[in-house]
């Protein structure tokens, strides 16, 4: 290795670990406001690519859309690039003077036999992650002092182990410090982290950008989850909506502060296509005889299914694929990732489609995009994220009055592969509300664990908690049916509850959303019911 600034090979998307050095130009991106932009225009490259895929098209490719046969990976988003830094010190003995900081690394050689360590870790930790990981070159640097030397713009996330002083931090991109205690060579970071480096040697934070929870202690899950809340910051911001009809909120805070906020704060863009154009589109659709075809071709792979009850008309079902074949066309066109449909509940667009909207978002969930109900901002930001952070769908649904510890949630369109990767039972039938068409009642797992999030109608606060599904009833409401347990403070929840709709994926994601949120510098407010 060199003297004072050396590299280690980087772990890349399609690497293994190599135990020598190698240098030469990488993948680059960033994680800076516009770093993160650009790197979801990565992502919506993939997910347009996605779109290209005809109907019916099979692939083992993450990034392949149409209809999703079982154990086909779910569609992944843009890589997080990941620029790992070993910071340590070199001390020169004196005579009766404390001439040497904490530590056990001290020595260039001992900082390489750390280095080793430090990517044998990084190896396992891209192995278990479920979503892409770039882990660039890792830096060793003999003192603090060299990090404005470090090339760190195309890059999303540094993340720092700080074996020697760490006192400061000069470089724009944000990072995560890892500390040692028992898992390895004892660093100094491991006393100087929190009164030296978040308290500037005082008794108050110093930052506003960092805090305890940037700061982890020998414990590699505890990294890993966190750098699945920044793939899921870093894909989510930029998104790119294609709006049917226009946006139309379902209250009056959500269709003022939606647009702002997605905007500003997330960095939203939009397609408008108007009903006529989108019904126009349908009709060629319609006399197309391929896309006839395929239409037919995946309701008929759909309900042989041996999971799969079919309770309306066939032609529904048929319908629905037709307008997604619409909406994948929209989608490749506009590079959008997302999409709704602006008043899906009334009698204009479910004349265009000859159905509501319910299985056709159902389907494109499934797919990998992000589709919901209407085109209100309030419920899509929440959604995104989670689709992101968690790599799998999200149902959106209305919320009912918490009681006796049971959160009850309702909806007609709701996604089937609620772990990624399998395809729950269903019945379709027909949309509670017109009793019409076609719409997909998703029969939940029992006790899956669930992460629910309910944002407020202005769209500046999320509430959230985590829960177990007890039941899927039938009432008299929308199809998709949950009764879940809160794992929390719910006579809270209920005197506190905002908003309306919510959002549900599977699994407990509360430390990356509150994480997340907080990286977005305060703008969206994090309330949470559970122990996270």
């Amino acid at each position: 290795m060199s003297a004072n600034h050396d590299r280690v090979r980087p772990l890349g998307a399609d690497q293994t670990p190599c135990g020598g050095c190698c240098d030469g130009p990488q993948p680059k991106g960033g994680l800076s406001r516009r770093g993160f932009l650009g790197g979801m225009g990565a992502a919506g490259a993939a997910l347009t690519s996605l779109a290209a895929a005809p109907p019916g098209a099979s692939s083992a490719k993450p990034d392949s859309y149409g209809p999703v046969p079982g154990g086909q990976p779910f569609p992944q988003g843009a890589a997080l690039r990941v620029k790992p830094i070993l910071v340590f010190d070199i001390p020169t003995r004196g005579d009766r003077t404390s001439w040497r900081g904490y530590g056990g690394i001290h020595t260039r050689e001992a900082a390489g036999e750390e280095a080793a360590r430090i990517e044998k870790e990084l190896a396992e930790l891209k192995r278990k992650a479920e979503f892409p990981l770039q882990i660039e070159f890792l830096e060793l640097l003999d003192s603090q002092g060299k990090l404005a030397q470090v090339s760190v713009d195309d890059v999303d996330l540094c993340l720092v182990y700080a074996a020697g002083h760490l006192t400061q931090w000069p470089l724009k991109t944000p990072m995560v410090m890892f500390v040692r205690h028992k898992s390895g060579p004892f660093y100094l970071g491991f006393e100087i982290a929190h009164w030296r480096f978040l308290r500037g040697s005082g008794d108050l934070p110093v930052f506003k950008e960092y805090d305890t929870d940037d700061v982890v202690v020998d414990n590699c899950d505890e990294l890993l989850w966190r750098l699945r809340a920044w793939y899921g910051l870093k894909n989510a911001l930029g998104t790119k909506m294609l709006t049917i009809g226009g946006l139309c909120a379902y209250s009056g805070p959500a269709q003022k502060e939606g647009p702002r906020v997605a905007k500003e704060v997330w960095g939203y863009d939009f397609a408008d296509v108007s009903d006529e154009e989108f019904a126009k589109r349908l009709a060629a659709a319609r006399a197309d005889e391929k896309a006839a075809k395929q239409a037919e071709a995946q309701t008929a792979e759909l309900l042989a299914l041996p999971n799969v009850r079919l309770e309306t008309d066939r032609r529904f079902v048929v319908n629905s694929y037709l307008a997604m074949h619409v909406c994948r066309q929209l989608l490749r066109e506009t590079g959008a990732s997302n999409f709704g449909f602006s008043r899906c509940m009334g009698h204009q667009q479910i004349a265009m489609l000859d159905t509501p909207a319910c299985f056709v978002l159902s389907a494109a969930n499934d797919e990998g995009y992000t589709a919901y109900c209407h085109t209100d901002l309030s419920h899509t930001m929440p959604g995104v994220l989670l689709r992101w952070i968690a790599s799998r769908p999200t149902f959106v649904c209305n919320s009912h009055y918490p009681h006796d510890g049971l959160f009850f949630v309702a909806h007609c369109q709701a996604p089937r592969r609620m772990n990624g990767q399998d395809f729950e039972p269903a019945t379709i039938m027909t949309h509670f509300e017109s009793d019409y068409g076609a719409a997909c009642k998703t029969h939940y797992t029992i006790g899956q664990e669930v992460t629910a999030i309910v944002p407020n109608l202005a769209c500046d606060k999320w509430q959230g908690f985590r829960g177990k599904i007890t039941a899927t009833p039938s009432y008299p409401a929308c199809r998709s049916q949950m009764e879940i347990l809160v794992d929390g403070d719910w006579k809270r929840l209920v005197r506190e509850l905002e908003g309306f709709h919510t959002q549900i994926v599977y699994g407990d994601y509360l430390r990356e959303v509150g994480y997340a949120l907080k990286r977005l510098g305060g703008r969206i407010r994090w309330q949470c019911y559970s122990d996270a």
